[in-house]
């Protein structure tokens, strides 16, 4: 098979366009071809364009590529293939802590090659999980280990469900992810459009059926079960102590807790586990009425069924040397309540695969540094923590958030009323004025970023537009350092994996680190040789990817 990049088509292009673009290109038909990728560019929305990559298959590939017309090449081999796999009448049991995607995706490349992993995670199965959270939007009642943070699938599972990121990926472990993700009842659309994403009702259902596969190859899971210790002998780890007191010897732990298991994080310190303090950002969820997003991004166009609701991805350079950008943004979804500590406000944004509520939303979030938070490997949760506490105050309680209309902030007003963009934070708002539960310089950040941002997209500085606080889980504040044979600087056997330990940024990422820590695992298992490396981590910084 060859590979065809930069296909350029018109949105509304007959179905043979493509065809005839194939062989106008490669200078004779294809016998046949696969949509590896479809995207589209925006840039002008009375002229947007289709962008294909194909894999197609032709008589004399040679001839083809000698004659070297622009954008082809062979296609590469995005099988995947497991590096070790499980002797014999191996009894030694790897574990996994964390369900979320890197936990996933660890215990299933685990169980696929014969390991049979012990998972374990503190929350619940993700149904479960799921009438617990509501209770949080619903009513105001926090399920400390059973939230939008903690529980089977992850922080993702109430998230846009993206599955696009800018990590290098030089194995295709991506691929394996989405493929996975289909034999779970994703739509097949994910393998080729340029942003595929999931939604929250369809992860649900994701996440059971991949539990259903790994317990069916052995796999082991045990919910409700927290890690608060660990055993350690001879400077190796030797496994891991529940909350209940009881101990699980192993030589092998793929730690995949999530960036916000802050006990967790304080216990591994205590153990002298390296570690260090890492860049994240905080700032606000801003709601805009989706149809103005749509307007300004594919104008007439807007509507059309292949294009969908539609997003934006901005980026200012503030004049106090602070970085400024859109976060995890969510079409056509809500803002939600992601607090998982008591008498503490957190926000994220969530979307169904439909992304057809009324509202746009996303994270406008100001880049920190260690610099903001001196004090060692936890002092960026301390800083977190703080900033919540003043947003719950701010609301005045019940989880409920303060919120600000974009006008009254621009004009440093607090906000006593909301305008005619209602909202979707439950369990409610309360109007005020946000720079209360805000690090002054991220005010002064957010105060010259709008307006720049309306540049770009019109109407972003909206009066009524809606600004909820606080966004604080951008990405994990600190790093769990590891060697390239993925396990602790300092604790041989542990694994620190995805998000949490600083690896990785959102659902893709987290997948991609599991399926390389999962084979480091594998290899320290069997004696095997060197851990795949892609050449460099995905660690997010200043900007993630969102």
């Amino acid at each position: 098979m060859l590979r065809l990049h930069e296909i350029r088509l018109p949105l509304d292009h007959a179905p043979e366009a493509l065809d005839h673009a194939v062989a106008e290109r490669l200078g004779a038909p294809a016998l046949g071809f696969t949509v590896v990728r479809r995207g589209y560019d925006a840039r002008n929305p009375r002229r947007i364009v289709l962008s294909y990559t194909l894999d197609v298959e032709v008589a004399d590939e040679a001839a083809v590529l000698t004659k070297g017309p622009a954008q082809v090449r062979e296609a590469p081999d995005m099988a995947y293939r497991p590096v070790a796999t499980a002797p014999e009448g191996l009894t030694e049991r790897p574990i996994v802590v964390g369900t979320g995607p890197c936990g996933l995706f660890a215990a299933l490349i685990l169980a696929q090659s014969g390991f049979r992993p012990i998972i374990l995670d503190r929350g619940k199965q993700v149904r479960e999980r799921t009438k617990d959270t509501w209770d949080l939007w619903r009513r105001g009642i926090l399920h400390p280990e059973s939230n939008v943070q903690f529980g089977e699938g992850g922080a993702g599972t109430f998230s846009d469900g993206k599955l696009h990121s800018q990590i290098r990926d030089p194995f295709h472990f991506g691929r394996k992810v989405l493929e996975e993700f289909v034999k779970a009842g994703a739509p097949e659309e994910i393998l080729y459009v340029s942003k595929p994403h999931i939604g929250t009702f369809r992860l649900v259902q994701m996440v059971e059926s991949i539990r259903e596969t790994i317990e069916s190859l052995g796999g082991e899971y045990r919910f409700g079960s927290r890690v608060d210790d660990l055993m350690i002998q001879g400077g190796a780890l030797a496994g891991v102590v529940l909350q209940t007191g009881e101990r699980i010897a192993a030589r092998h732990v793929v730690l995949a807790i999530g960036h916000s298991a802050r006990d967790t994080f304080a216990m591994l310190h205590g153990h002298g586990v390296a570690m260090r303090a890492k860049p994240f950002s905080i700032g606000v969820r801003i709601e805009h009425p989706q149809s103005l997003i749509d307007r300004d991004r594919f104008g007439s166009n807007a509507g059309h069924p292949l294009l969908g609701a539609a997003d934006y991805r901005l980026v200012h350079h503030a004049s106090n040397g602070r970085d400024v950008y859109s976060f995890c943004m969510c079409p056509g979804g809500t803002v939600v309540a992601a607090a998982s500590e008591p008498n503490r406000v957190v926000t994220n944004g969530m979307s169904q695969y439909s992304r057809n509520e009324r509202n746009a939303n996303a994270g406008i979030v100001v880049g920190i540094t260690p610099d903001d938070y001196p004090g060692g490997p936890l002092a960026g949760i301390e800083f977190q923590r703080h900033w919540e506490a003043k947003a719950f105050e701010a609301g005045g309680g019940g989880y409920v958030a303060p919120a600000q209309r974009v006008g009254d902030f621009l004009a440093g007003r607090a906000s006593t009323a909301l305008g005619e963009v209602v909202p979707s934070y439950r369990p409610g708002l309360k109007p005020t004025d946000l720079t209360a539960c805000l690090p002054d310089f991220v005010v002064t950040a957010l105060r010259e970023a709008l307006p720049a941002f309306d540049r770009d997209l019109p109407g972003f500085t909206l009066a009524d537009a809606v600004m909820t606080g606080v966004e604080t889980r951008t990405s994990s504040p600190l790093r769990i350092e590891r060697g390239e044979d993925c396990q602790s600087l300092s604790t041989p056997g542990l694994f620190p994996a995805g998000e949490g330990a600083g690896y990785a940024g959102g659902i893709l990422s987290a997948g991609v680190d599991g399926i390389r820590v999962a084979e480091a695992v594998a290899l320290a298992m069997t004696g095997g040789g060197p851990v795949r490396s892609s050449g460099r981590h995905a660690e997010t910084a200043t900007v993630p990817y969102g």
